[in-house]
């Protein structure tokens, strides 16, 4: 009995820790832009600078394949640490179609960093994951939201985090 037991329990306990883990799933971090300067459409504060290299030192190893940002300054900005230290490409979506970004990350298993806003970031994660999200405030600058699909784009989980020196 003890025998068949041992395996039995080995199997089970790894389980969970495999799940998510298929690389056709869809692993999907989402930020808003990092803090940013006063004026038409602004480029980062030296905080934001900072926040955005800790995104990058955050993310750099967690098999990134896409990077996604809005057409602004600032997200694209807090993008490009990341961006760069990957040699990826940022690809522009449209802030004002969210459904589309939310088409284009479940037709391609892999990681995804999405920058996005206050407004459009819990949003987006409320569209991929099907579950609600808590708004976002205009100075909150520090969560990171993660949300796990399969290829299917069933959700396998989502979790919040705090980044950054504020956290």
């Amino acid at each position: 009995m003890r025998k068949l037991f041992l395996p039995v329990l080995a199997g089970a306990l790894l389980l969970p820790a495999c799940q998510g883990t298929n690389n056709e799933d869809i692993n999907v971090y989402l930020v808003r832009h990092a803090e940013k300067a006063k004026g038409e459409d602004p480029g980062l504060t030296e905080a934001g600078i900072v926040r955005a290299e800790t995104l990058r030192d955050r993310l750099k190893g967690k098999g990134v394949d896409y990077i996604h940002a809005s057409d602004y300054r600032r997200t694209r900005e807090t993008a490009a640490p990341l961006a760069e230290a990957l040699n990826l490409e940022v690809l522009i979506y449209d802030a004002g179609d969210l459904l589309g970004i939310a088409e284009d990350i479940q037709s391609k298993p892999g990681t995804h960093l999405v920058v996005g806003h206050s407004n459009t970031t819990p949003e987006l994660a409320a569209l991929l994951s099907g579950q609600l999200m808590e708004a976002m405030i205009e100075t909150e600058y520090n969560r990171l939201i993660e949300v796990r699909l399969t290829k299917d784009g069933e959700l396998i989980g989502h979790k919040t985090v705090r980044y950054g020196a504020d956290n």
